[in-house]
């Protein structure tokens, strides 16, 4: 079984977190200013991927490979709010802007305008779907049928819950399909409930504890990260049986799953987007404003751990945090040089 490190490796070259090898190009971008605008920050995912935009934009900053590159987080998970945070980034002066996008569609007209200022805008992870916008993901849909697969691959049949994202986020919807279309690949399975657990673990307890009243034996639940423990709860706090549950890479998921495998043999898998991602976004601006041709379209490999692979994956994510990888600036140069 391959471990983490090795399967990002297939996709990505992995250099130096945070050494900075400096391209000829770099020289052009060392007064250029890098924004992300970031809709929402209530999950650990969410933490984690502006702490490591905070740990590597720092020492781009402090090398002088750029002049600025803050990170701004909407008060509210808002359209409109996020839409006028960029508005305000336009008016700021800065050269690049890295999106999370609260919609895929929604703030378009502020990228367009962004765009046509001569500003690069580069989406990651949520995307939008602006042309003249640069796109970073991972195959949100595989992520969602890879969970109904791995279910059928351990012989389970039966009545699944879904438990989805934020409501109206380019990633929920990929995800929702993916496991919507890994059912009709799969007929031994059945939907039988859905809610919104925002990617967090208290609000998927609540909105499962809610609903499970209603339900009949679960055999398994997909999910889409941060709110794997949080279904685990609602299904003890109501002393139903422990479905499969897929799980998403946080630190307190993880835990649970060890101790449950240590305790009564219990097997699951778990998978997201690195939150690290949004430094391999800020590369990307970088590169653009150096100079760069890159695709509008990229996609970043999933980070999977395995049963066999949990051990590790624990050991290397502090508590609170997701299972990562950051980027440095050779990391994406290579990955950038191989789609040429």
């Amino acid at each position: 079984m391959k471990t983490i490190v090795q399967k990002v490796l297939g996709a990505v070259a992995v250099g130096s977190l945070l050494a900075v090898q400096v391209p000829a190009s770099a020289a052009d971008t060392a007064s250029k200013k890098i924004a992300l605008s970031n809709n929402f920050a209530g999950n650990s995912w969410r933490q984690a991927m502006l702490k490591s935009w905070e740990k590597v934009t720092k020492e781009a900053v402090a090398q002088k490979v750029v002049a600025q590159a803050p990170s701004f987080t909407t008060a509210e998970n808002q359209a409109t709010e996020q839409a006028a945070q960029i508005q305000n980034m336009i008016l700021q002066g800065y050269d690049a802007i890295v999106v999370d996008a609260a919609s895929p569609t929604a703030l378009n007209g502020a990228i367009k305008k962004a765009c046509d200022a001569g500003i690069v805008v580069v989406s990651f992870d949520g995307v939008v779907t602006e042309p003249c916008a640069y796109r970073i993901a991972v195959d949100f849909k595989q992520l969602g049928e890879m969970q109904i697969d791995y279910f059928a691959s351990r012989g389970l049949k039966g009545n699944l819950l879904e438990v989805r994202g934020l409501a109206g986020v380019f990633v929920d919807d990929e995800i929702h399909q993916g496991i919507g279309d890994g059912v009709k690949k799969h007929p031994e399975y059945k939907i039988v409930g859905s809610v919104h657990g925002n990617w967090t673990q208290t609000v998927a307890q609540k909105e499962v504890a809610a609903i499970l009243s209603t339900l009949p034996t679960v055999t398994a639940v997909a999910t889409q990260g941060g709110d794997g423990y949080g279904v685990a709860q609602a299904f003890k706090a109501a002393g139903r049986p422990l479905p499969v549950i897929f799980l998403g890479n946080r630190h307190d998921e993880l835990t649970w799953w060890k101790e449950q495998r240590d305790a009564s043999k219990y097997e699951t898998m778990s998978g997201s987007i690195a939150p690290g991602s949004s430094t391999f976004a800020f590369w990307v601006a970088q590169q653009i404003l150096g100079g760069a041709k890159v695709p509008k379209d990229m996609k970043l490999p999933l980070t999977v751990v395995t049963q066999n692979t949990l051990d590790e994956a624990l050991k290397n994510t502090e508590p609170g945090g997701v299972v990562n990888m950051e980027y440095s600036q050779k990391d994406v140069v290579d990955f950038l040089a191989k789609l040429k």
